[in-house]
Parts: structure tokens; sequence; C-alpha cells
């Protein structure tokens, strides 16, 4: 009582003693609420609530479901068991028998699922194929009771399916008796495996044939032959060495090792006519040049084994939901009342697709009237957008071709590589893998492959910045082309002017000719590539045939060779058109306008999409193209025809414009690394052998890059080499005569004068400024001196010259 009285006030404490004295039942109810007023200092007690996060609660049921998990596996593992975990086993026994072993499984599986549920990356339950493995589990049971002939006695039901096994086989027993409930237990169990697996009976039985195939093929590979000694392999096919395998231009250096009559048909070597004119060079050769000898034994490369399958994406559901929120309240806040409807989920950007909804305005006279959101306006957000993700860029595609929602792609936070194995094994690319010349592309924003025929492009074009993507999707399309195709029916021409990105496929037997480096051979090599457009069409009119198809069907059947087809690849237009612009582009115009029909197809990239690089006839003979990251809006829309390439991300994100499309495609381009294309590289490396006179050219100079020409002393190629240690021009007294008499010396002179290709003319001059004929170039327009004075009785030609010439 002293230390009640303490702590409360004088006044309630009398107040209290006063009004107990009025009664028993009185007072009892005064000091109660004396000591409550006591307590609280004259105010009244706030209740308490106890309030829990469901997240804390989801967290604390899976913390808790693996404890139970644990301490059942130790206790069935150690023995050492208390009282509760001795219960605790003992039922577990009488309930599920030998399944009691499975049950720190069937705890951890939705232990984990709820732990994961507060992190960045739940863990997702395939519920259907949970499912299954429950009624696996449950028919497993009933049937390993009924076959143990284990009674049904709850005393004796622990030593096999326990209770519930011996329940229901009980049940079953007692309807169809011993047999049929085999059968039916049986049935259950088949069909719960293939729900747990997803597969279909003709593939499980497929995938068991493919994996005992498998087994014998390795079990025989490891069991020597008893008494035989181990021999080389025979090769894999017959390779002739007659010349017709080398390059077009190689002449035999070396007898060849094996006679010619290993051939299936003889090797005819081109021999051009004599003049000015390339492509009439070329009619009057066989085109024996592109085709290799029809020889067997080619083998595809194993794909699977050499290209690595897609990154998972790193894309949350979480992520999703909360930039759905954010997009939904930015829009609303900023008037625009937008409702998300679609989420697609792709392996660098993510697309919203967003409904717009309705404004409520009142007009003049005081009605209200709804009044859809217009795309323009959602359209013009985009940077409210991007700010409120805290992701930028974002693109805004409005609308979606053949939805009617605008969509928003966003950029993940982590991108996922898109490997060339996963495209080319997709539904799509098989549905129209009978197509020699199908490429892979990559994945749009959807994840569903892009893939198409360059023989329905059917050439194209590709520009981007300095890594932005551009060598790794010119090095993926020639991968997805030497995988599925053999010489016989592909042939290639590559053309690297850096020297480094097509160096590595040197060697393989697709080549035409080895890697063009030099970007003054180019020209010969375009011109080649028209005569040879040229002569097709030549052979499809003695046939009667419309095309390359048409034509080899028709030649098959006589037992005539195919003609394969042939794709251009030239990894930088720029330095081409520095070298030859006028040349260039209309050779490559020509060639992109009449060769669709011959399966010539031009892949040309670029890294500098400006108007004197991809001219507009160039642009308007190149429907396809591919845009990576450029620089600025001006580089889109001359390669794309329209703004948004300069908002991408690099690394393969790339805007795709089919010929058959009116509308963009955002895709993520395939990636194939170093490694793979070493290992495709080498295995075609290892069925052909490169020609005798390119090792010796590499052995005799190797510090320097010889490039062979298509044919010897072709018009337009510098044929000779350039070490400097070849003898003097056999044209050289010539032209010291003209350009004495000329009085003026320039290689364009020489050039028109004597009908011969720069390079040759080039060096003339320079052999005649050593010996001191002409003098040094002045660095202008304007040709050289000539220091020897011109016979008085000679007259002068200036009619010949052309005064706007150039000089060296």
């Amino acid at each position: 009582m002293t230390k009640r009285a303490t702590g409360n006030p004088p006044r309630s404490s009398a107040t209290g003693r006063s009004q107990g004295r009025s009664g028993a039942g009185t007072r009892a109810n005064t000091r109660s609420g004396s000591r409550a007023r006591s307590r609280s200092g004259g105010r009244s007690i706030a209740p308490i609530h106890l309030s829990l996060d469901p997240r804390q609660v989801l967290w604390g049921l899976g913390v808790l479901l693996l404890a139970i998990a644990l301490i059942t596996l130790l206790s069935l593992t150690l023995g050492n068991r208390g009282r509760l975990t001795e219960w605790w086993i003992d039922a577990l026994n009488s309930v599920l028998g030998w399944g009691r072993y499975l049950v720190p499984v069937i705890l951890t599986v939705p232990s984990l699922w709820l732990l994961t549920q507060l992190s960045g990356s739940p863990l997702s339950l395939p519920w259907r194929r949970l499912i299954g493995a429950l009624l696996v589990f449950v028919a497993l049971l009933a049937l390993t009771h009924h076959l143990g002939g284990v009674s049904t006695d709850a005393a004796n039901a622990k030593y096999s399916g326990g209770w519930l096994g011996a329940l229901l086989s009980g049940g079953l027993r007692t309807a169809f008796g011993g047999a049929g409930t085999v059968v039916i237990l049986l049935l259950v169990v088949v069909a719960g495996l293939f729900v747990v697996f997803d597969r279909s009976l003709d593939q499980l039985v497929q995938d068991a044939a493919g994996v005992g195939a498998r087994f014998r093929a390795w079990r025989g590979a490891r069991e020597p032959v008893s008494g035989v000694t181990p021999s080389p392999a025979p090769p894999r096919r017959r390779r002739s060495r007659t010349p017709a395998a080398t390059p077009i231009d190689a002449e035999p250096t070396a007898p060849p090792a094996e006679p010619a009559a290993t051939s299936t048909r003889p090797a005819v070597k081109p021999q051009p006519a004599q003049g000015t004119s390339a492509a009439r060079g070329a009619q009057d050769d066989d085109l024996t040049e592109v085709a290799l000898p029809q020889e067997h034994g080619w083998t595809l490369p194993p794909v699977e084994d050499m290209l690595a399958l897609d990154d998972e994406s790193p894309t949350s559901l979480r992520d999703i939901r909360e930039k759905t929120r954010i997009i939904e309240q930015t829009l609303l806040s900023l008037g625009v009342p937008v409702s998300v409807v679609e989420v697609n989920p792709g392996p660098v950007v993510t697309q919203f697709g967003l409904e717009p909804g309705y404004i409520e305005r009142q007009d003049r006279h005081g009605k209200v009237k709804r009044m859809k959101v217009q795309v323009a306006k959602i359209a013009s957000l985009s940077n409210d957008i991007a700010l409120a993700l805290a992701a930028a860029p974002i693109r805004i595609e409005a609308p979606v071709p053949g939805k009617g929602i605008v969509g928003i792609e966003v950029p993940n936070k982590e991108m996922a590589m898109v490997g060339l194995r996963s495209v080319m094994e997709s539904e799509e690319f098989r549905h129209k893998g009978q197509r020699p010349l199908m490429v892979a592309f990559g994945r749009d924003v959807s994840g569903a492959p892009v893939v198409d025929d360059l023989a329905s492009l059917p050439h194209l074009l590709i520009a981007g910045a300095t890594g932005s993507g551009k060598s790794v999707c010119i090095n993926a399309l020639i991968a997805c082309l030497i995988a599925r195709n053999t010489p016989e029916t592909l042939r290639l021409i590559l053309v690297d002017p850096k020297r480094v990105e097509l160096s590595s496929y040197n060697g393989i037997p697709h080549l035409i000719t080895p890697v063009v480096v030099e970007a003054n051979r180019v020209v010969g090599v375009i011109k080649w590539l028209a005569a040879e457009m040229d002569r097709r069409y030549e052979l499809f009119a003695q046939v009667s045939a419309r095309n390359l198809e048409a034509y080899n069907r028709k030649v098959s059947a006589r037992g005539m060779p195919p003609l394969p087809n042939i794709v251009m690849f030239i990894d930088e237009l720029a330095d081409l058109m520095m070298v030859a612009p006028d040349e260039v582009e209309r050779q490559v115009c020509r060639i992109a306008q009449l060769s669709r029909a011959t399966g010539i197809h031009l892949v040309i990239a670029t890294q500098r999409p400006s108007v004197d690089v991809v001219t507009g006839l160039i642009k308007a003979n190149f429907p396809a193209r591919v845009s990576f990251l450029v620089s600025s809006q001006i580089d889109s829309r001359v390669i794309i025809d329209s703004p948004g390439a300069e908002k991408l991300l690099g690394s393969g994100d790339a805007l795709y414009m089919a010929p058959d499309s009116p509308k963009l495609a955002r895709i993520q381009g395939c990636y194939v690394s170093d490694g793979e294309l070493e290992q495709i590289t080498s295995f075609w490396k290892a069925q052909h052998t490169m020609p005798q006179e390119s090792s010796n050219i590499e052995a005799a100079d190797p510090e320097k890059t010889v490039q062979k020409p298509l044919w010897p002393n072709m018009p337009g190629m510098d044929v000779e080499d350039d070490s400097g240690n070849e003898d003097e021009d056999e044209l050289l007294d010539e032209a010291r005569e003209i350009v004495i008499r000329q009085q003026r010396a320039s290689v364009s002179l020489l050039q028109r004068i004597m009908r011969i290709g720069y390079s040759r003319a080039a060096r003339i001059i320079d052999a005649l400024e050593a010996e001191g004929v002409i003098g040094p170039a002045t660095g202008t327009s304007k040709a050289r001196e000539v220091l020897i004075a011109a016979a008085e009785d000679e007259d002068l030609e200036p009619d010949e010259l052309d005064d706007a010439e150039e000089s060296d």
C-alpha cells in the first residue's frame, strides 16, 4: 500500500479512500480505476496491436519447413532421437512406410520457394510437374505395398507403403482385383512421368534410343579388337589433288601428290582472253572456277558440340511488377492514364505493352465527355518515363505492329547472351531449314528467334559504330552458312581491309580465293563477280532456266555438276569508297540489281553510314538492313530511313529492317565467340588443305600479306608481287616514249593510253622517276614534269590528253 500511495497523487488517493467508505462494491471499482490512472499519469493506455508483414510470415514458414526437413534427415540417418523426434519418425513410418526417406526432399522444395520470395530472383515452382511427381510417389507407395504382400494392418503397414499405400492398394484390390490394381497403378506412374518430364511418348522413345546409341558408340570406341594392331583412321573423304580444288588463279608449283584420275571430272584451268574488258575474259571461261569437283564425303560440323546455348534472362518478376507500377503512376501523374496489359521480357530489353485509357472532360455546356488518350501524347513523354525508371535510353514503338498497344522498351539491368546454337535449333529455323542460305540474326524483344533467308533478301547492308556488334554479326552469319552448307553448295568471297576480322577463315574449302585484304584489289574482285553473274545468265539461257534452282535441277538430271551459291562479304565499305568510289558504287549496284536469280548475294558492312558511303543507289538496291548503335540521328536516318538507332544499347542491340515488313524489329544479335569460330573453321580445314603456292608465299615473305587474284593478268587487278625484286616492266620503254613525246607524266595518262591497271601504271611512273626521266610529285593535281625534252621533229599529241586528268 505504501508503494502504491507514493506513486499516486494525493488527491487521487484521498478520493479513492473517501469513495471506498460508501460500500464494498464501489470501493473495489474505485481502487482499480485509481491504479490505472496512477500508472498512466492521468492518461488512458493505448491498445497494443501486433502486426506482421506478410513477407516476414512467408520467410518464417520457409525457415520452419527447412528446419523440420533437416531434423527429419538427421533423425533418419543418425538415429540419435529425442522423444519428439522419435514420435515424429514413428508417425512417418506408419503413414508413409519407405516413403519417409523422401520427406526431407518434399519439405525442402516449398521451404526454398518461400525463402526466395523476398529475393530479387524468386524460385519458380512448376506446379504441374510437382503434381505429377506427387502422383508417382503415391502410386509407388501403393504398388510396393501391393506387390510386397504386406498386410493392411496398421502395425505392419510401416514396413512397406505405410497407411497411405495400404489404404489405396486395399481399395483398388477390392474394386479391381490384384491384376487390375497393378495395371492401374502402373498407368498412373507412367502418366505422372510424362507430366514430370513434359515429354510425349514418341519423344521419350527417341531420347532413350539416342542415349543407347551413344552408349554403344562409346563402348565400341573403348574396346579394342583383340589381335589387331590399331591403324590410322582413313581420311573422311577422298580429296582430289587436281588444280581444280585450288583457288582460281593458282598455278601449281609442285607436281600433284596423286594422279588426276582420282577426280570425278577433269579440271579446267581458265584462260581469259587478252583485252581490256574483264567481262569478256570471264565469258570465255568455263564456270569450273567457282565449282568444286563433285566429291562426296563432306561432313557438316556438329553444331551442338561447338556452339553454346543462351544465357538465362536475368529479369525477375519483382522488377517487372515494380517497373509496371512506375510506368502507370508516372503517366497518370502527367494526365495520361494507361494500363499495362502485356509484358514481353527479352534478352536485353523488356517491352511493356500499354493500352491508352480515357480522360473525362467537360464541354462548354457542362456535359462530361470521355476522350481516349492520344498515342502521340504517350510517345512525347519518353524522357519523363526514362527519368522515372532511371533507365535511359528507352524506345517507344507506337503502335506495335499487329497489336493495339503502345510498346515501351526498357533496358534490363543485365544483358543476356543470345547464342547462335539456340536460334538454329528453334522451331522457326527448323521450319525453314531446307533453304541453304537460311541465316540467324538473333532474338526480338519478346525472345522469339529472328531468322531469314538470304536468297529472299537478297542482299544485306549492316551499319554500326565501333564496338556495337557489327563484326560479331558478320561472323555469326558466316558461321551459320558454313555450318549448314558444304563447298559444293556454297562458295564465299571475303573482303577484309582491316586484315584482322575475317583472316581466321583462310583455309576453309568454301573460299573461292583467300581473304582479300588489299583495298585496291577489291575493284577487280567485284568486276569478276559481275562477269560471273553475266556468265550464269548465259548458262541459264542455254537450258531455259529462270533462276539458279531451276538450272541446277535441269543440269543434275543431265548428269552435269550444279552451280553453288556465292556470297560476298565486305567488312568495311568506307575504305573501298575512298579508293575508287565511282567504280565500287557502279559495280555493287549492278550486281545488287541483277544477281538475285543467279545465286550471288552481297553482305556489306560499314561503321560510317554517311551519305557519301551509303549512297542513294546503294540503299535502293539493299532493302534488307541491320543497324547497330550509331553515333547520330543522321546516320540512323541514312541506314534505316528513321531515327532510333542512336538510342540503342550497343553490344549486339540492333534494329532489323526486313524487305517484307514496314516496321523495324529490335533484335539482340547472335553471339559467336572466337573459340566457337575456331572449332568450326578447324573442322573444315581438317577436310581441306590449302594450296601449295599459298604456303610457299607465306614462307617466303611471312611479314607481308600477299593476296592472290582471281585469275592471272586480270584487267583492273594488280597481279605482280610488290616486293621490289621483279624484273623490269616490259612496257617501260613504251611508257618512256609516251611521256617524252607528250611532255607530261601521270598515272592516269599511262592508264588511258596504254590501257593498264592503276598499280602497274604507278610502278612505271616510279621507275621513270628513278631513271631521271620525270621529276618528283608536286602534291598538286598537275602532272609531273618531264626532265628530257622531246625531239624537234616529233609532233606532240596533246589531243590525247585530258585537261582534267589526275596526276599521281
